[in-house]
């Protein structure tokens, strides 16, 4: 027995060197196989490597055949790229000054990159820049220096900011922007790149070539969101914003006339004004501007579309167009045979109007107009006056039962006749007395005698004195209101000078009215002004452009444009286009869009509508003489 364990304690170590063994040959056949799986796999790549050649897919098809990166441009197969970089900005940029980039004819790739900066920061560098700058101005000034007005104007600026950026009204960016530009050969290259830094340039905004990082450029541009150039400026949100080209500026539709070119892209500028919610437009310019000319192109082209068309002319600047287009023109004047009664009534009206209504809406028009006349009244005056002019009306038998399609109007010698039977209306009868008998007598104290049955109509009130011009338009307004309440029809008013309305409480609050109502009668009205200051001081005047869905602003006075800038919300960039804009040029805005325009007009139009003394003296010269020619010949046949 003992034996036997001693055998079996010797065969142990044996057995355990065999295990051993067993072990390595085991780990020598793993590897073996690994190999041989690792030589399987590679052939396969191989394979499918040859079998992936013989396949075309999208990336080789837009990769170049060749790439080559030189100092300032890159080579991609035949064609030459360069990248700029906008290095500084002007104090003011203009809203949508990088569009005359975009609207270029050439192959661009263009790239911005906003990094948000925090607030807290940006206004501890301005703090400290606020300090550094007071302490400068206040030596210079111990110093006896003269004042700079650079350093003042950069200190208000930041001060601007820093209350904007307290506020929340704006944020703080680092602002990146490259453009990259194709080419086919390297003449071409140097020619569009000098077109682009002179259109930057232009505004004084300035760039420069990417040199020694022509690839870094490319790539910063390429839709992959990556920025290698790395090239900022610090800028707030206000500026950023102007420099965002993905606004339309294009005012082109279907329908409507041509208003002009415009100036951000060339295209024209075509629109329907009855399109929108209400076909009311402004127009305000300084004189000479060109306002009555872009005015009188657009009834031109409104004609050939077939609207009627009423003017009201303070200076006769419409005669030669009346002329030419065979219009209706009235002289309203104190010497003029044409007569227009204050007291006619619409004959026929739309919709449910009742009699009642309409001689209610007949006095209180009456009344602003009595006001005008007669000036201030008090509350027991204008409570008489009420009563008076129902009487009035019923001494010829209208009352809210008649029948308003066979009437004869009272006029104003009607009114003072019962005024002067009321006791307590004497004092306002003597007053109108000058109106009816006196100095003023031969204008509002006869029945209507002029028909308007012309597709164009202007009344012309270049003679009546300043004194009755307010009361003139008054009345002239509320005779075509008339008119327009009687037959609905596509219309549209034109009222020039409209600052003389705005002058007057009454006539101010009547002009707003019909701006107001105009819409349920498919009537634009276009009120036309120099006076800025005159007209939207007025509350109604602001009510006005309010609801006016067409304003046009041509060129500014300095006097008048803060007040523009306020009332329409114009950027800094537009403020200093309407102070330097050219004849004929502004900005269009119609509903939610506007663009920069330029008012354009053919050579037969240019004839037809221009104000110009020294042309209209030119065409009359040239009539003169083409009908001697004409009257030469045919007597010269006649022999």
């Amino acid at each position: 027995m003992f034996g036997f364990k001693k055998i079996k304690q010797a065969a142990e170590p044996q057995k355990r060197d065999m295990t051993k063994l067993e072990q390595e040959e085991a780990l020598r056949k793993n590897e073996q196989a690994d190999k041989e799986v690792i030589v399987k796999d590679k052939k396969l790549l191989e394979a499918e490597k040859v079998f992936m050649e013989g396949i075309v897919s999208v990336r080789d098809i837009i990769s170049p055949s060749a790439f080559k990166v030189d100092r300032d441009f890159i080579l991609l197969n035949d064609v030459y790229v360069r990248t700029l970089f906008v290095m500084t900005y002007p104090r003011y940029v203009t809203i949508g000054w990088f569009a005359p980039i975009i609207n270029e004819s050439l192959v661009l790739d263009i790239a911005m990159f906003f990094y948000p900066m925090d607030i807290q920061v940006v206004l501890k560098q301005l703090r400290n820049k606020v300090g550094t700058m007071e302490a400068q101005i206040m030596s210079d000034h111990e110093k006896g220096a003269p004042r700079d007005p650079i350093a003042e104007t950069a200190l208000r600026d930041i001060e601007g900011l820093r209350d904007a950026l307290s506020q929340g009204t704006e944020r703080f960016f680092q602002f990146a922007l490259y453009v990259t530009i194709y080419s086919k050969d390297r003449a071409e290259l140097e020619l569009d790149t000098d077109r682009i830094e002179n259109l930057l340039g232009m505004q004084l905004i300035y760039s420069k070539k990417a040199l020694f990082q022509a690839e870094q450029g490319f790539n910063s541009t390429l839709p992959l969101g990556n920025d290698e150039l790395a090239i900022t400026t610090n800028m707030n949100s206000s500026p950023i914003a102007s420099s965002f080209p993905f606004v339309s500026s294009e005012l082109t539709s279907d329908n409507g006339i041509l208003y002009g070119i415009n100036r951000h892209n060339n295209s024209l500028i075509l629109f329907d004004r009855f399109s929108l919610q209400n076909a009311n437009m402004v127009v305000f310019a300084t004189s000479g501007a060109g306002k009555s000319y872009a005015v009188k192109l657009e009834v031109l082209r409104s004609l050939m579309l077939g609207a009627d068309v009423i003017i009201i002319d303070p200076e006769n600047e419409y005669k030669h167009l009346a002329d030419a287009v065979s219009a209706a023109y009235i002289n309203v004047s104190l010497n003029s045979e044409s007569k227009l009664n204050p007291f006619d009534l619409p004959r026929g009206i739309g919709g449910d109007s009742k009699p009642e209504d309409i001689l209610r809406s007949a006095v209180i028009t009456l009344k602003g107009l009595i006001r005008l006349m007669i000036g201030e009244i008090t509350n027991i005056e204008d409570s008489l006056l009420d009563r008076a002019l129902l009487e009035t009306y019923a001494k010829k038998d209208i009352t809210p039962a008649s029948d308003l399609a066979n009437i004869e109007p009272p006029i104003m010698s009607d009114l003072e006749d019962v005024l002067m039977s009321m006791e307590g209306g004497e004092d306002m009868a003597l007053r109108i007395k000058k109106y009816t008998e006196g100095t003023f007598s031969g204008l509002f104290n006869s029945p209507t005698n002029i028909q308007v049955d012309n597709q164009l109509v202007i009344f012309s009130i270049r003679d009546l004195e300043d004194e009755l011009r307010p009361i003139g338009m008054y009345v002239i307004i509320n005779y075509i209101w008339n008119i327009i309440r009687s037959e609905m029809k596509r219309r549209m008013l034109v009222v020039d000078e409209a600052w003389i309305m705005m002058r007057h409480e009454d006539s101010a609050k009547f002009m707003f009215a019909l701006v107001k109502r105009c819409r349920k009668y498919y009537l634009g009205v276009t009120t036309i002004t120099q006076d800025v200051n005159d007209f939207l001081s007025s509350t109604f005047g602001k009510a006005i452009v309010t609801n006016s869905s067409v304003q046009l602003l041509l060129k500014q006075s300095p006097a008048s444009i803060n007040l523009i800038q306020e009332t329409f919300m114009l950027t800094d960039g537009e403020k200093y286009l309407l102070l330097e804009s050219g004849l004929g040029e502004g900005i269009f805005f119609a509903g939610s869009k506007h663009a920069a325009i330029k008012i354009q007009a053919s050579y037969a139009e240019h004839q037809i509508i221009t104000s110009d003394p020294r042309q209209l003296l030119e065409i009359e010269e040239a009539k003169k003489e083409f009908e001697e020619a004409m009257i030469a010949e045919a007597e010269a046949g006649g022999k």
